[in-house]
């Protein structure tokens, strides 16, 4: 009688760290990366309202759902004074938030992304007025969008 309750445990030990293992795989299993594609305008006029949006996919699936979709906005030189503004989903996995630009200058915008655990955060720049963009950061390649994927 031992060895048959003995073999029996053994054996659901063994059904159930089978099942533990399937679910591991499950979650380990490797996710999509979220891909968000920032639009903003390349000039805009000083006091002008501006529009920038941001389409979120996965997969090349709309995600509505994301955690977070946020512009982080700096004055050229001034990333450590920079503002975030929120955004709100419009439709079809598109976020949009509006700003006003009260002063010529060239403003780095970097949206902040974060959906089904991972984070990505691509950035692109605009001038407003007469401002001239800053060579090195004139749009951020679809390499350095994949880069700062997490």
């Amino acid at each position: 009688m031992k060895k048959q309750i003995i073999w029996l445990v053994a054996g659901l030990v063994f059904m159930l760290a089978a099942c533990t293992s399937e679910k591991e795989q499950a979650a380990n299993k490797p996710t999509e990366p979220i891909e968000a594609l920032l639009n903003v305008p390349e000039r805009a006029g000083l006091g002008e309202e501006i529009t920038l949006s941001t389409k979120v996919t996965q997969n090349g699936e709309p995600v509505n759902d994301a955690d977070e979709v946020k512009y982080e906005i700096w004055k050229d030189g001034s990333k450590e004074n920079s503002e975030m503004v929120e955004a709100s989903l419009k439709e079809n996995g598109v976020y949009t938030a509006s700003k006003i630009f009260e002063e010529e200058a060239a403003y780095h915008v970097q949206v902040h992304v974060t959906a089904r655990n991972l984070h990505t955060m691509p950035k692109s720049v605009i001038a407003i007025g007469n401002a001239a963009v800053p060579a090195e950061e004139e749009e951020t390649t679809e390499q350095d969008m994949e880069s700062m994927d997490h």
